[in-house]
């Protein structure tokens, strides 16, 4: 029987993919391990691998196709001694589950509420009221057409999302008109920015959104709106940090960046004050073995956080080493999974900008996000005395329900200690 080559799933939070390349035709041989096409999630693009032998029988998804459901079929793999001719068309369930036209997709995906993150879940029954709803565009724009509350449906595709064909056996009219009043999003006020740039007559030009772009105007919408966030402001002295740094620089190949002090720093207060390395969950509170520290990278298509693992145990050399690599790695987009979800604790830094201060949004479900401004000459008072010093302006971004106002300012006064004597980061 010929076998249905499934699009994967290379994350645990991913529900669908691009199709970005086919390293494979119809017709050529495939071994196990072999790559055959390259994904693109919502971080990065990624290789995938055969994991049987054979030859490409039929390609069912066309190189670029995107909104492909995890677990649809993406090709055909023919065995040993068969031929095109046993390839059958692909179940209509799961054929539907590919990408409809675009501009429908995206009528469809307009109205979706920002609800309180949530995993994706792992069994069909129906999402209890507050919970994010997993479900396809088309059994979305099914749903919309036809008055159902996708609130009140059973899915029965991967981890419980809601397709097409459990749309089709809801009700028409199921709870809809109960739980809209619950479920909306906040509506705006006015048009949106396209519809007032048409009515203006207003050029512009309309980028389709990446999948990045996308998951990242979900999480920071939903971070603001469900993370209770407050801010602690520190400035630290960073002269001795830029003298050891040049110093250790002119014996060493691995050059240390200011940012590197920063991550050193960051993880040894973690470990000086561990319960802000912390997360709320609604099982209970959760305190973290390591500080796995997550740094904001820009990218062409918007941020991404690699991770800087067990940060607490790594020297400085170690650090900038690793750093050069998975920034380099993430602008290209070939981070691994487990390279970039997870950490416990995230830094952005934007002071190469010469941003002198500004708040960063919590990554969920962390509980920390430390925003570095940049280093500038200022006069201070010591001694009674006015003199020159370089100044960096920190804050931190803390949610309230994992780390409280107290432990969140012995986080800032641990790390300022390191940061002033970087000495200290090196015994």
């Amino acid at each position: 029987m010929p076998i249905d080559i499934l699009m994967p799933a290379l994350s645990p939070t991913m529900t669908e993919g691009k199709l970005a390349k086919w390293h494979k035709k119809e017709g050529d041989a495939v071994k196990a391990g072999d790559i055959i096409a390259e994904i693109e999630t919502d971080k990065a693009t990624m290789e995938f691998e055969a994991v049987d032998e054979g030859k490409i029988g039929k390609i069912l998804v066309a190189e670029g196709s995107e909104g492909v459901a995890v677990n649809t079929p993406i090709a055909v793999l023919l065995e040993e001694g068969e031929s095109a001719s046993d390839v059958k068309a692909a179940p209509a369930k799961k054929a539907e589950a590919a990408p409809a036209p675009k501009a429908e997709e995206k009528k469809a995906e307009a109205p979706k509420p920002a609800a309180a993150p949530a995993a994706a879940p792992a069994a069909a029954p129906a999402a209890k009221s507050g919970e994010r709803v997993f479900a396809s565009p088309l059994a979305r724009r099914i749903a919309q057409q036809n008055n159902i509350d996708l609130k009140a449906v059973s899915g029965s595709g991967p981890h419980g999302r809601i397709v097409k064909s459990d749309v089709e056996k809801a009700p028409k009219g199921a709870a809809a008109p109960a739980a809209a009043g619950k479920a909306a999003a906040p509506v705006a006020s006015g048009p949106g920015a396209r519809q007032l740039a048409d009515l203006l007559k207003m050029p512009y030009k309309l980028e389709p959104l990446s999948g990045m772009r996308k998951t990242i105007a979900r999480r920071l919408t939903e971070s603001k709106q469900t993370v209770p966030h407050f801010y602690l402001t520190i400035d630290t002295e960073i002269d001795e940090l830029l003298a050891l740094r040049k110093r250790l620089n002119a014996k060493s190949d691995a050059k240390v960046s200011v940012n590197d002090f920063i991550i050193r720093a960051a993880a040894l207060a973690l470990k000086k004050v561990p319960t802000a390395n912390a997360s709320y969950d609604d099982s209970g509170m959760m305190y973290y073995e390591h500080a796995d520290i997550s740094v904001a990278v820009a990218t062409p298509n918007g941020l991404i956080t690699p991770i800087v693992k067990q940060a607490e145990q790594k020297g400085l050399t170690q650090i900038a080493t690793e750093m050069k690599d998975l920034a380099a790695r993430a602008r290209d987009g070939k981070l691994k999974p487990e390279e970039f979800q997870g950490g416990t604790f995230s830094i952005s830094n934007l002071g190469m900008f010469g941003v002198k201060q500004f708040e960063a949004v919590i990554n969920p479900p962390q509980g920390c996000i430390l925003a570095v401004g940049m280093g500038e000459e200022r006069a201070i008072v010591r001694k009674g005395q006015i003199v020159p010093a370089t100044i960096m302006t920190c804050t931190l971004s803390v949610d309230h329900r994992a780390v409280d106002g107290a432990v969140g300012a012995q986080f800032l006064q641990a790390f300022k200690g390191f940061v002033d004597d970087p000495l200290t980061m090196l015994l």
